[in-house]
């Protein structure tokens, strides 16, 4: 494309405001107009990122200004319904959110926006020509991935989900359970089988499997890293091996973040990437997938960028060819 991509970003003093940024600075189709912050408002970004201090010397604003083409909402959950109220923001202006407000088809319509929920490997389609996307959750997109293949076939049953999380996917704000005097040397459960982010798996796996609503029991981890998603899904199955490697593999050849491999994978694969890697193992009747993904990329500004890209008609890997943090 000829003309470049005027941005805004809302809420960039955070984790996923931050990785947005890093990404935008260097897509070749994008331009930053401006990010806003309320409580930043003045000083230069890399006040806040500090790995920026040499390449932007944009400055946060206090204001928005609505000469762009696209708007990422970077703020946390239940503020993005809220901003829309308070704001006025132009309705030829796309917006792509990665807070969880608009991910659920009973919260997709907004006034005149309506809100397609930004999973590429399952919604390309609409989002090519959608206006607004809903950007999926991290925890949910690793799932998501780990399932898409089975449900499609008519494959699923009940799901028992394990997945653990590095600390920034609690966000920067620190809390009693962020703080690293209580991540170091520790891990703990939470938000047992009540998680904000299994509606939308429940929902994007019905929308596959009509003929019945997979159950999926999840755990969620807190663990001892920074970044990155490891899940552990048991599915039963008669299916053997061979013919679920070949479904995976067939499902996602057309999709170039997500790969199946035949060996067993590891986080440090990922991280630092908008990739998502699976591996299958099976036992008996039982299979597990395996699926790992940065649950700042993949799981939030990656996928968000990778949204973007399909929405202006951009080859969706642009801007996205990251290096793994391989050690």
């Amino acid at each position: 494309m000829n003309n470049k991509i005027r941005i805004g970003i809302i809420g960039g003093a955070g984790y996923t405001g931050g990785e947005l940024i890093r990404l935008l600075l260097v897509h070749p189709h994008a331009t930053i107009a401006f990010v806003h912050s309320k409580s930043n408002a003045g000083n230069p970004l890399h006040d806040v990122h500090q790995d920026l201090l040499g390449a932007t010397d944009i400055v946060f604003s206090g204001e928005i200004n609505n000469n762009i083409d696209l708007l990422f909402l970077c703020l946390g959950h239940g503020e993005s319904t809220r901003f829309l109220k308070e704001n006025t923001i132009e309705a030829g202006i796309s917006i792509i959110d990665l807070a969880n407000d608009f991910r659920l088809n009973k919260d997709a319509n907004q006034g005149d926006r309506t809100f397609v929920y930004g999973l590429p490997e399952i919604n390309q389609a609409e989002i090519a020509t959608a206006k607004n996307i809903a950007n999926p959750g991290c925890f949910a997109t690793a799932i998501q991935l780990g399932l898409l293949p089975l449900a499609k076939a008519g494959l699923l049953g009940e799901v028992y989900t394990t997945g653990i999380t590095g600390s920034t996917g609690a966000g920067q704000s620190l809390s009693a359970t962020s703080h690293f005097s209580w991540r170091a040397n520790n891990i703990q459960a939470y938000k047992t089988l009540t998680h904000q982010h299994v509606a939308e798996i429940h929902q994007t796996l019905h929308q596959l499997q009509h003929d019945d609503h997979p159950a999926v029991h999840f755990v969620p981890w807190r663990g001892d890293f920074t970044r990155g998603i490891f899940v552990c899904s048991t599915i039963s199955t008669d299916q053997s091996l061979e013919t679920i490697q070949a479904l995976y593999k067939e499902f996602y050849k057309d999709h170039p973040f997500t790969t199946v491999s035949d060996k067993p994978i590891a986080l440090k694969q990922v991280v630092n990437t908008n990739k998502c890697v699976l591996f299958i193992e099976q036992e008996g009747k039982k299979i597990v997938v395996h699926s790992a993904i940065d649950n700042l990329l993949k799981g939030a500004s990656g996928q968000a960028v990778q949204n973007m890209n399909i929405l202006f008609g951009i080859n969706q890997t642009t801007g996205l060819n990251l290096k793994a943090a391989a050690f």
